[in-house]
């Protein structure tokens, strides 16, 4: 949402904060105000570009932090994060009054403000790296420069129309996907939303303009549904806490482009939610919900029992309610502490420590994006992963004795396989899903039960590479072609028995064609002809009249071994792709 302009008193910014957020103490207020008087010393006369008090965009950072709910430090964090991009500023002098820890945390928030995501980001050499150590080192990071983009798109509006569509794309593409990978949905629904403004205005008006004319009607129809609902449970002596509201813009969105149609044709566009005391209660509400109104079919999820990737809990269903669709989800307060903040509830002022809620430790996204910036991989490489896989929506599989494997969506047998162990990975022969036998290269289902049959005599092959999702298969298949067969990226050495052949690259096949540039070769022949898309092995690099055999590979033509090859000797599908050819000695 875009927010008024605020008053730009400092006294009484400070004072309505605390007004505002009075659940911190004494020592935490003094903490924060300390943090507050700073900034104000260092930027009283500084302005923005739009003419605005510098300190206002800091401030409003830590009200959305505190809205977060997150500890004294993190709001100390946010009222600082902008504070290094001003000009003589004594980063030792921060250090002093505010301690190493908070130095730290707003150097690492000053690497990410300095990287924005983009292709042209990959010719800085080591910028996106750094950018994704700072994001690894402490999620805090991620929390306060999310709270910091969705400050800057409630006033993008005064930014050029080139500002607000390049940002806008690149909070939708990485920013809000982020949020929801950290579990942190109110900053994911508000980034969406404000995206979708910039990025498809004419979309967002129809949408506003549908919610806005039938609000009366929508909130007859929850009331009445909702006091339906409060009656069925306390009849089973279940205390509950039952909220309403419309989707929002985006979900809308997506599901008009899903659906193909317009945003008036579309009645699922409302939910409600039940929190319970209790696991047992949400189970027991469900079936009172079932009981009350009929379920669509294929439209119930249980994340209670198989909870997402980010810690999310609840219990989703779709039913008939009245007449229209109703999506209903079910969890217990605590879950929908999570739901709400995610990862940082790990840093709520309410809990404490905190080491009774969500570890960050236990995220898979911290756990991949620490263990890339470990890895020795190109910034490119690294920016692709980041993107295309860690922010992509995950599914869940389980193997036969019934771990849980995570993977990205459009993950492979072949990626569960690497998954797993890479030696597994490197031998798959084939897979089973639910007990039957898949092609390799299918996506996966969520909740599959995979069973991977491997066999000594398979390895890597190219064709996988066309296939596999996540960056430990595309990795270790990569390495293991390069260290044996080497035919997918390495080619021969040039040697002075191959010259005759560079005539033939020249070849023109006929008038006003263009050079060829593949090798036809005049010194080996199949059957009859010379005339076919030749490569010599890199592993054997046969010679005449060194005894040679042909393969058909699916991307270079005919490859050429020597006939003793090591390498093609072990090539599973040798003997049904193979071609006798010999030296043209015409």
């Amino acid at each position: 949402m875009e927010e008024k302009a605020l008053p730009e008193n400092p006294q009484f910014l400070i004072h309505d904060f605390f007004k505002r957020f009075d659940f911190y103490n004494d020592d935490q207020k003094a903490k924060i105000e300390k943090a507050w008087n700073y900034l104000i010393k260092k930027t009283d006369n500084l302005t923005k570009d739009d003419g605005t008090k510098f300190y206002l965009h800091p401030y409003r950072v830590a009200v959305i932090i505190a809205e977060f709910e997150l500890d004294s430090d993190s709001v100390v964090i946010a009222l600082l994060h902008d504070i290094l991009s001003i000009d003589n500023i004594d980063e030792s002098e921060i250090e002093q009054i505010f301690g190493f820890e908070i130095f730290n945390l707003i150097k690492n928030i000053e690497k990410v403000s300095n990287v924005h995501f983009s292709e042209s980001t990959l010719n800085h050499a080591d910028a996106v790296r750094n950018m994704y150590f700072a994001l690894a080192v402490d999620m805090r990071v991620i929390i306060i420069k999310l709270a910091d983009r969705i400050d800057y798109m409630r006033y993008i509006r005064y930014k050029d129309e080139h500002t607000q569509k390049v940002v806008s794309q690149e909070i939708l593409e990485i920013w809000a996907p982020l949020a929801d990978r950290l579990g942190i949905k109110q900053g994911k629904n508000e980034l969406e939303d404000l995206t979708l403004k910039y990025l498809h205005p004419d979309a967002f008006q129809q949408i506003k303009s549908i919610v806005s004319q039938k609000k009366e009607e929508r909130a007859e129809y929850l009331e009445k549904t909702k006091q339906a609902l409060y009656k069925a449970v306390s009849k089973a002596g279940i205390d509950v806490s039952i909220s309403s509201r419309a989707k929002h813009f985006y979900s809308i969105y997506q599901k008009m482009r899903k659906r193909n149609k317009e945003a008036g044709e579309l009645y699922d566009l409302l939910a409600m939610r039940i929190l319970c005391n209790s696991n047992t209660e949400c189970y027991t509400v469900l079936g009172i919900v079932h009981n009350l109104w009929k379920p669509l079919e294929g439209r119930f999820k249980d994340y209670i029992a198989m909870p997402k990737a980010n810690g999310y809990q609840s219990l989703h269903t779709t039913v008939m309610a009245e007449g229209k669709p109703l999506e209903i989800q079910i969890r217990t307060n605590e879950m929908h502490n999570i739901a709400e903040h995610g990862i940082a509830s790990h840093w709520l002022y309410k809990k404490g420590s905190n080491k009774d809620n969500v570890d960050v430790k236990d995220l898979p996204i911290v756990n991949q994006l620490q263990k890339l910036c470990e890895d020795s991989i190109s910034d490119e490489a690294l920016y692709s992963e980041f993107k295309n896989n860690l922010l992509k929506d995950k599914i869940v599989v389980f193997t036969p004795n019934g771990d849980v494997i995570q993977l990205p969506q459009g993950a492979t047998a072949v990626d569960f396989a690497y998954a797993i162990h890479s030696h597994i990975g490197e031998t798959i022969a084939s897979a089973k899903a639910d007990g039957r036998i898949i092609p390799l290269s299918t996506p996966l289902k969520n909740t599959q039960i995979i069973e991977i049959i491997t066999s000594p005599q398979n390895h890597p092959t190219e064709n996988q590479l066309s296939y596999v999702v996540t960056y430990k298969a595309k990795s270790k298949i990569h390495a293991w072609l390069q260290a044996n067969l080497q035919e997918p990226k390495v080619q021969p050495q040039k040697r002075e028995e191959d010259e005759p052949q560079k005539e033939n690259r020249s070849h023109k096949r006929g008038k006003g064609k263009k050079e060829q540039t593949s090798v036809h070769s005049g010194k080996i022949r199949i059957g009859n002809t010379t005339n076919f898309v030749m490569t010599l092995a890199g592993c054997c690099c046969p010679k005449y009249p060194d005894e040679i055999v042909g393969y058909i590979s699916r991307a270079r033509g005919i490859t050429i071994h020597r006939a003793d090859c090591y390498m093609y000797k072990r090539i599973p599908d040798a003997d049904i792709r193979s071609v006798d050819v010999e030296w043209d000695e015409l």
